[in-house]
C-alpha cells in the first residue's frame, strides 16, 4: 500500500545555488540555522501523494498509483540523510535523542489523532460493521506501535492484488517502515562514521557513503529474490524498501548526481517524471513489485530531486513549485492519512452512495480534514513549548503515552464488542448447522411454508452480515491476478461425479454451500474464480490491467477444463459486468454471445451446464439501512436494483444442454426487492449473498445437478 508523506523537516542541500533562501527564523536549540527549503521537492510530495489517493479512489484508472509510496521513501533518504551527515560533519555525531524527538513531534500527533478516530468509529455499529471488529482493532494496535508492515507480511496481505478485506488502517504500513528507517539509519551512519575516524583516517563522508550504498545494493538484491520467490509479504518487508532510501541518500550524498546545468536539469527532471507517469499508468497488480520494476519510479523520483536548476518557467523545477503544487505538498501527510479510513468507513455509512458524485464529494473531503489537520495538529504540535524547551526523552516518553492510550481505546471497543462478535458468530455457525425451518429461500418455495408464521428476527444480524462469507480465500482470484487457481473439495473416490463451480464473485458466493453439497451427495467440487470475470469469452470493456488479466484467467481455466475430467459444471455471474460490444449490437448482445461460446466448449463434450439468473444488486449495502431501520423500510424498488434482461436468461434460453435457475421471485415480488426473506439475511454487502442464505436454496440446487447427473 503506497506511503503516508512525511514532512521530514528543513529541506536542505549544500549548495546555495539549488536552494531559496527562507527569511531567517528565531532559532531553538533544536534548529542552530535557518533552514533552505526546497519547492520542487515539496512539489514531487504532491505528485506522490496525489498518485496515491487516485490510486486508492479510481484503481482501473491510474493502476500504477502505489508508486507513491517509491516516491516518498526516496524524498525521505534524500532528506534524512542529508540532515544526519551535516551534523555529522559539524559535531563529529548525531544527536539521537533529539533527532527522535524531532520525528515524534513531526509524525505522531496527526498519526495518533487518526488512528483515534479509527478506533472510535471501530465501537459504532452505525458507523461500521460489528464483524469488522476483530481485524480493525488488531491492525490499529499494529499502527499505533509501528509494524503494521510486518503484521501485514505476517498475514500474506496481497496488496496490489486488492486481497482481503482492508481495515481503515492498512495504509499505516508505509508508516510503520519509514518509522523503522528512522531508527535504523541514523545508527548506521554513526557507525559507519565511527569506522571512518577509526580506520580510514578520519572520512566520515566517505566511510557513510560505502556503508549506505552496500546497504542499499543488499537490499536491492534481496527486493528482487524475495519478489520473485514471495511477492505478497515482499512488499512490506522494512529490508527489502531499504534500497529505495538509499537511492535518495545517494543524492544527498554525492554532490555531483545534483545538475545544476540548465538544459542537463530541464532534461533529468522532465525525464524523471516521464518515468514516474509511465509507472503510474503502466504498471498494475500483475508487475512484479516491488522487485526491480520499482527501480523505474524510484530512480525517477531521484531524478527529479538531482535537478537543480530553477532558471525557466517551463523547467520542472519551476513547475512543481507553483502554488498548487505546494499547497498539497504541504497536506500530502495529513491527506494520506485521512483519504484510506474514509474510502473504507464511507460503504457502511447510512444513506452514502458510491457513485461518482459521492466519490468526487468524499475525495474533497479529504482535502478539507488534510488542511483542518495540517493547520490545527501537525503545525501547533511541532513548536510545542512544554516539549521543545525540554529533553527529549520528555517528548519520546509523552509519545509513549500517547501510543498506549490510543491502543486503549482500541482495546476497549474490542471489550465492548466482542461478546456480540462471539455471540453473533456462534449464532451463524448454529443456523448454517441447523436451520429452523421455513428459513431464507423456504419461505418462498416450499408449498409447506405459505402458511408460516414471519420471522421475528433477521439472522445473521445486520452488523454481522459481513463475516457471513465463504472460507477457502485462496480458491479466489483477485483482479489483477491471472493465475487460474483451482481448488478441489468434496469425494476422494475416483467414481465421484466430478462437478465444477466457475465464475466471479457471484459464483464464489456459493463456494461454502457447494462444499456442503457436495460432502452430502458424494460429489467431488472443483473451482475456479476470479474477482469481476465471468465465465465467458466476449473481452470485458474495462480498461487497463483487470480487463487484460480476465482475458488471461479465461484463457488458461479453458485449457485447464479441456484437460479435465467433468460430470457438470455450475457457473454463476454479475449481471452488471461491462462487455466489450465491438461487433454486437449492444454489450448485452456481446455477454449471451460469450456465455453461449464458453459453455459450448464443454456442452460440445457432453458436459451439462446449469445457470443461476443473478441476484439484485443493490446500490450500496442493505445491511446499513437494516441497522438503523425496520426490515419493511429497506425495500428497494424491483426496477432499481433487478436487471431485467440479465444475460446469463438469455444465453441460456432454449439450450437443451443448459439449465437456468430463476430465483427472482425469491428476492422479489412484483414491486420490490427485499433484503430480508424468510428471517435470513440475504445480503453481506451490496450485491453477495450471505452463506446462510445461500444454504436456504441448497436443496434446489443440488435437485438441478442431480437432475443433469442422473442424466
Amino acid at each position: 500500500m503506497p506511503s503516508a508523506d512525511h514532512d521530514l523537516g528543513p529541506q536542505r542541500l549544500n549548495s546555495p545555488a539549488t536552494t531559496v533562501t527562507r527569511q531567517p527564523v528565531e532559532r531553538s536549540p533544536e534548529h542552530a540555522e535557518p533552514s533552505r527549503f526546497i519547492p520542487h521537492v515539496q512539489g514531487l510530495r504532491a505528485i506522490a501523494v496525489l498518485c496515491v489517493v487516485l490510486y486508492h479512489f479510481w484503481p482501473a484508472r491510474f493502476p500504477g498509483g502505489y508508486i507513491g509510496v517509491d516516491i516518498f521513501f526516496v524524498i525521505s533518504g534524500f532528506l534524512i540523510t542529508a540532515h544526519l551527515m551535516r551534523e555529522l560533519t559539524a559535531t563529529g555525531t548525531v544527536r539521537l535523542g533529539q533527532f527522535w524527538a524531532r520525528r515524534a513531534r513531526r509524525l505522531l500527533p496527526a498519526s495518533l489523532l487518526v488512528l483515534l478516530v479509527c478506533a472510535v468509529v471501530v465501537m459504532s455499529p452505525y458507523l461500521m460493521p460489528t464483524s469488522a471488529l476483530p481485524n480493525e482493532v488488531r491492525e490499529i494496535l499494529a499502527s499505533t506501535f509501528y509494524v503494521e508492515n510486518w503484521y501485514l507480511a505476517l498475514n500474506s496481505a496481497d496488496y496490489l492484488n486488492h486481497g482481503g478485506e482492508p481495515t481503515t488502517v492498512q495504509h499505516y504500513w508505509s508508516l510503520s517502515l519509514e518509522e523503522q528507517f528512522y531508527v535504523m539509519w541514523p545508527l548506521i551512519m554513526l557507525l559507519a562514521a565511527w569506522v571512518g575516524v577509526r580506520w580510514l583516517r578520519g572520512a566520515r563522508r566517505r566511510a557513510v557513503l560505502l556503508a549506505l550504498g552496500a546497504v542499499s545494493l543488499a537490499s536491492f538484491v534481496f527486493c528482487v529474490i524475495f519478489t520473485i520467490t514471495d511477492p505478497a509479504p515482499a512488499y512490506f518487508v522494512t529490508f527489502g524498501r531499504m534500497w529505495q532510501f538509499g537511492v535518495g541518500a545517494m543524492v544527498a550524498l554525492i554532490p555531483m548526481l545534483r545538475v545544476r546545468n540548465a538544459w542537463g536539469s530541464f532534461l533529468l527532471g522532465w525525464g524523471g517524471i516521464l518515468a514516474l507517469l509511465a509507472a503510474a499508468f503502466g504498471f498494475d497488480g500483475q508487475t512484479p513489485f516491488p522487485g526491480y520494476t520499482a527501480a523505474l519510479p524510484t530512480l525517477g523520483a531521484a531524478a527529479v530531486i538531482a535537478a537543480s536548476n530553477t532558471e525557466r518557467w517551463w523547467y520542472p523545477t519551476r513547475i512543481l513549485s507553483l502554488r498548487p503544487a505546494q499547497f498539497v505538498g504541504d497536506i500530502s501527510y495529513s491527506l494520506y492519512l485521512w483519504h484510506w479510513p474514509l474510502i473504507v468507513i464511507a460503504p457502511s455509512v447510512p444513506f452514502w452512495g458510491l457513485t461518482i458524485y459521492h466519490r468526487v464529494a468524499l475525495l474533497g473531503l479529504c482535502f478539507v480534514l488534510a488542511w483542518l489537520t495540517k493547520r490545527f495538529v501537525e503545525d501547533p504540535a511541532r513548536g510545542w513549548r512544554v516539549l521543545t524547551t525540554r529533553p527529549a526523552r520528555v517528548t519520546l516518553w509523552s509519545s509513549l503515552a500517547a501510543m498506549v492510550a490510543v491502543a486503549l481505546v482500541a482495546a476497549t471497543a474490542w471489550f465492548v464488542n466482542a461478546p456480540l462478535y462471539s455471540a453473533a458468530t456462534r449464532d451463524i455457525q448454529q443456523l448454517q448447522e441447523d436451520p429452523p425451518p421455513c428459513f431464507g429461500a423456504a419461505s418462498v418455495l416450499d408449498a409447506s411454508c405459505a402458511s408460516a408464521e414471519p420471522a421475528d428476527t433477521i439472522l445473521p444480524a445486520p452488523g454481522f452480515a459481513g463475516i457471513d462469507r465463504p472460507a477457502d480465500e485462496q480458491c479466489f482470484v483477485q483482479l489483477t491476478d491471472a493465475r487460474p487457481v483451482s481448488c478441489t473439495f468434496g469425494s476422494d473416490d475416483p467414481d465421484a461425479p466430478r462437478v465444477a463451480l466457475i465464475g466471479d464473485s457471484h459464483a464464489y458466493q456459493l463456494l461454502s454451500t457447494f462444499q456442503r453439497m457436495a460432502d452430502e451427495n458424494g460429489w467431488q467440487l472443483v473451482t475456479w474464480f476470479k474477482g469481476a470475470c465471468p465465465w465467458n469469452t466476449t473481452p470485458l470493456s474495462t480498461p487497463g490491467a483487470f480487463g487484460e488479466a480476465c482475458t488471461q484467467w479465461r484463457e488458461r481455466v479453458q485449457a485447464a477444463l479441456s484437460d479435465s475430467d467433468l460430470d457438470a459444471v455450475f457457473t454463476a455471474a454479475i449481471a452488471t459486468t461491462p462487455y466489450a460490444s465491438a461487433g454486437f449490437a449492444s454489450s448485452h448482445d456481446a455477454a449471451v454471445a460469450g456465455y453461449r461460446n464458453a459453455w459450448s466448449t464443454v456442452t460440445d463434450r457432453g458436459i451439462p451446464v446449469i445457470t443461476v439468473v443473478d441476484n439484485p444488486v443493490w446500490e450500496t449495502d442493505p445491511n446499513k439501512c437494516l441497522r438503523t431501520r425496520d426490515a419493511a423500510e429497506c425495500d428497494a424498488p424491483r426496477s432499481e436494483v433487478l436487471v431485467a434482461d440479465d444475460p446469463l436468461r438469455d444465453a441460456a434460453s432454449g439450450w437443451d444442454e443448459v439449465t437456468l435457475l430463476d430465483f427472482t421471485d425469491v428476492f422479489c415480488d412484483d414491486e420490490v426487492c427485499k433484503p430480508v426473506v424468510g428471517g435470513a439475511n440475504v445480503y453481506r454487502d451490496q450485491d453477495h449473498l450471505t452463506v446462510t442464505f445461500a444454504d436456504s436454496l441448497a436443496p434446489w440446487y443440488a435437485d438441478a445437478i442431480r437432475a443433469r447427473l442422473a442424466g
